[in-house]
């Protein structure tokens, strides 16, 4: 009897061990085995999950507060989900109440600040849930050390990504940051999408912006993220301006302490930052 196994090697199977993706399989006569079948439907029902989930934005106001960060609740002109999946562009702008909440709150304390952060569902409030708490946290120290004057965090529900371009001119900063939930993947229905606009105003496109994605536990570290954000941020002040005429070059340490080396060769984990 020969000691070879009657299965054929499949060298797909050593590619899975590095990706989430979903390649080798494998089959059941001409359809995917049953295991692979339920884990597909298992992650399409995440992702549907977590477009659908509500905003805690009590939840999240509160944790805030308890870190003596003021908040602001705002609404965007969608009126509620349906409207806002239907309806791309009236996520992008504040409803006339919210609009008025952030008039009145710059005619009362003024305006000027250095950076607005603006915090909104998205397509993913899960994402939001999980990650927004731990990145602030780390993106604040840095923040406080430049010394830069911070506005009211505002909570937007069903908020695009245009809308912290309003949120940012209405109460008269500088920068605006908003972290958003990001349309849930197959394999990531929990990722933070960060977009970073110099001089925000409303009508900008997506050009005068930067981008930050997958900020999530199995993606980018919020290390990582909060010192590329903060790269962004300093070139911007530096330069007034931001979008595609900045480029992200910032330089991260190595692991061997042997001076700075692009992100995007290093081999150090982000998590050492």
């Amino acid at each position: 009897m020969s000691d070879k196994s009657p299965a054929t090697a499949n060298p797909w199977q050593q590619l899975r061990q590095l990706t989430p993706a979903r390649i080798a399989l494998g089959r059941a006569g001409t359809s995917l085995p049953t295991a692979a079948q339920l884990d597909f439907q298992f992650a399409h029902a995440q992702a549907r999950d977590a477009v659908h989930l509500p905003f805690d934005h009590a939840g999240l106001s509160a944790e805030l507060q308890q870190r003596q960060l003021e908040t602001l609740l705002v609404h965007s002109a969608a009126a509620d989900r349906h409207t806002y999946l239907q309806r791309p562009d009236l996520g992008r702008r504040l409803n006339e109440e919210s609009a008025a909440v952030l008039d009145e709150y710059a005619a009362q304390q003024g305006t000027g600040y250095d950076l607005a952060i603006v915090i909104a569902d998205g397509l993913s409030s899960l994402a939001v849930q999980r990650h927004s708490l731990p990145f602030l946290e780390r993106l604040l120290e840095t923040v406080r050390e430049e010394g830069w004057s911070l506005a009211p965090i505002t909570l937007v529900q069903q908020g695009r990504v245009a809308v912290a371009d309003e949120v940012g001119q209405r109460l008269g900063a500088k920068m605006s940051v908003i972290l958003i939930g990001e349309r849930p993947g197959l394999s990531s229905p929990d990722s933070l999408g960060l977009y970073f606009t110099w001089g925000p105003k409303v009508g900008l496109n997506d050009a005068y912006r930067n981008c930050i994605s997958n900020v999530r536990l199995e993606g980018l570290s919020y290390g990582m993220a909060a010192f590329r954000l903060m790269y962004l941020m300093r070139e911007a002040c530096r330069r007034q301006l931001s979008g595609v005429d900045l480029k992200d070059e910032a330089q991260v340490p190595t692991l061997d302490n042997s001076g700075p080396g692009n992100f995007l060769l290093s081999d150090g984990s982000p998590e050492t930052l």
